[in-house]
């Protein structure tokens, strides 16, 4: 897999860092896999057969367009893979996506397979995940090769591929999306008025490992108000809006908030705590 790098971010997840570089060593190796640890100094890793670099950034919070800007420059391959580090990839998955991206300039998705509780434990094996996964409503991927999504909000960030040259051009992540929320959307959207198009690509996918999660997010809640205020400054149109909607319902912020979100209140650590969702549930 010369000329192919793996980019993925890590913040107190290391349990789940493991799988994904478990993953990565049982099928045809990356060039690089480079590891942006976001405020926390690393733990020693095994050796895996293939190079691992790690980065840390002195950060608070989630600064997810800074870190995978961060893994982007510590690259110097041609094919750049992001992969959430709650991502299990399937032996396929790299060198199915590097092999797109000789062909297509795009960014380029591959489907994920969310996994409930306990669905991953020594000895797991990838037909193992493929069962117990289920995919997302939303989005429909082709059996094999390459279909363009015309809507470029289903574009997401947990398992893509990208051209570095593309990347350079747009400029990478708006590092002035800080925190969690909207920051994919917008480099997708900007992508789209490029001409440069999302692509979903069939067969290889990724596992997505449980973790606790909240519906609406209220423990991200700060971050999507200040980050969909600027998505809308620049695109003209709200993100997040079924989130906002549910601050919106629950007293936080003002029903008029397409007008400019008012915050009226912060989420209480019991109303972030109701939202989580059940083991079950994997999104």
């Amino acid at each position: 897999m010369a000329d192919t790098t793996v980019i993925t971010l890590n913040k107190g997840r290391d349990a789940h860092l493991a799988r994904l570089l478990e993953g990565l060593a049982r099928g045809p190796h990356p060039e690089a896999c480079i590891v942006v640890e976001m405020g926390a100094e690393p733990e020693p890793l095994p050796d895996l057969g293939f190079p691992i670099r790690r980065i840390v950034l002195d950060a608070d919070g989630l600064p997810l367009a800074r870190a995978r800007n961060a893994g982007r420059r510590a690259a110097t391959t041609e094919r750049l893979v992001f992969l959430d580090v709650d991502c299990i990839p399937s032996a396929d998955l790299v060198p199915r996506l590097s092999d797109d991206l000789t062909r297509a300039d795009g960014l380029i998705c591959c489907e994920i397979r969310y996994l409930p509780a306990g669905a991953v434990a020594d000895g797991w094996t990838e037909a193992g995940l493929r069962q117990a996964g289920q995919t997302h409503p939303v989005r429909e991927f082709p059996r094999d090769g390459m279909a363009r999504c015309e809507n470029a909000g289903l574009f997401w960030s947990l398992a893509f591929g990208v051209r570095a040259t593309t990347f350079d051009r747009l400029g990478g992540f708006d590092e002035g999306f800080d925190g969690y929320g909207a920051e994919d959307t917008d480099l997708a959207f900007r992508a789209d008025a490029l001409g440069i198009p999302v692509l979903f690509t069939g067969g290889a996918q990724a596992f997505h490992q449980h973790h606790l999660a909240c519906d609406p997010p209220l423990q991200h809640f700060a971050d999507i108000l200040r980050n969909a205020t600027r998505f809308q400054a620049r695109h003209g149109l709200w993100p997040m809006d079924g989130w906002l909607d549910a601050f919106a319902a629950r007293g936080l912020i003002g029903a008029d908030w397409r007008s400019g979100p008012t915050i009226l209140r912060q989420p209480t650590p019991d109303e972030i705590a109701a939202t989580r969702l059940p083991a079950e549930r994997p999104f």
